[in-house]
């Protein structure tokens, strides 16, 4: 669906009807306490080493979109900061729910400690820089994590053979990261309100192209790396782990389209109307909804 932003909303190209963004809400779960997945929780050993390779970067990388977004918190209308303060709240419970899953990644014999070593020295590499850029790296980043988090809801071939609360967790994720995709896009937008439409534009498409070769490059050392840990190296490694990601369940060829479309003038991360993902599986958490 084309859609064009119109303040806190996004209007249709069609009809022209206008539809708020989602309504953040915390949903405050806890998952992985007392059970102990197999080694290869995702049913095999590529998905496994994918995903936690992804898990092990949460708890710091979560940490930097927290800070990134609430040091342009000032001045924002009512429901950019509500919003701001959700995302806040849900990151927070993201971070202490990987943070118990990369417990249960080390207690399987897998060094989850390499992954945090190399994200806080990636973080480091930030120190110093303009607040406005560290926002663009998160609003890259966060772009990453609803287009994955997109797919894995639509699609549940991705956990289809996975241990059944590793996957409620990755679901439950998945359907926050959906519905806050927007507030790091739009806090961009407040704080770049000066900035001509182009210069908004050029910025954040060249932070994108930066945070998109750093994260490949890094989450398939990480996996391979991992990989190792399990006596899959070399060739077998790398077309092991290709033939996952681009081609059966193939989660980042699935979303060349919607990365593609980062770059588009005019772009907005509503552009894709997905909230039927939230309420989709919204039912499974009746019992943990919290007002944001």
């Amino acid at each position: 669906m084309d859609v064009t932003e119109y303040g806190r909303f996004i209007m249709t190209a069609h009809d022209k009807t206008l539809i708020a963004n989602p309504e953040i809400t915390v949903r405050d779960e806890r998952f992985n306490r007392t059970n102990t997945p197999s080694r290869w929780w995702a049913g095999e050993p590529f998905g496994t080493a994918w995903h936690n390779a992804l898990s092990g970067t949460f708890p710091r990388g979560e940490a930097f979109f927290i800070e990134s977004v609430k040091a342009f918190r000032e001045g924002t209308d009512p429901r950019l900061a509500a919003e701001i303060r959700a995302f806040v709240k849900q990151e927070i419970n993201h971070t202490r729910e990987h943070v118990a899953f990369n417990r249960l990644a080390a207690d399987a014999g897998y060094d989850m400690d390499m992954i945090d070593r190399r994200t806080a020295e990636l973080l480091d590499l930030a120190k110093g820089k303009p607040a406005i850029a560290k926002l663009g790296v998160t609003m890259a980043l966060e772009h990453y994590t609803a287009m994955m988090a997109h797919e894995f809801l639509a699609n549940p071939q991705h956990f289809a053979n996975s241990d059944a609360e590793v996957r409620k967790m990755w679901e439950w994720h998945a359907v926050e990261e959906i519905e806050h995709k927007g507030v790091a896009y739009d806090t961009w937008n407040h704080a770049t309100r000066e900035w001509s439409d182009f210069k908004r534009w050029m910025r954040r498409t060249i932070i994108m192209m930066i945070v998109t070769k750093r994260f490949l490059n890094n989450r398939w050392k990480d996996a391979t790396e991992l990989l190792a840990q399990d006596g899959i190296t070399g060739w077998r490694a790398h077309w092991g782990l290709a033939k996952y990601l681009f081609g059966k369940p193939g989660v980042l060829r699935r979303i060349f389209p919607a990365w593609l479309s980062y770059f588009k003038p005019g772009f907005h991360p509503w552009n894709h109307d997905d909230r039927a993902l939230i309420g989709k599986y919204e039912g499974d958490y009746q019992d943990a909804l919290l007002p944001a």
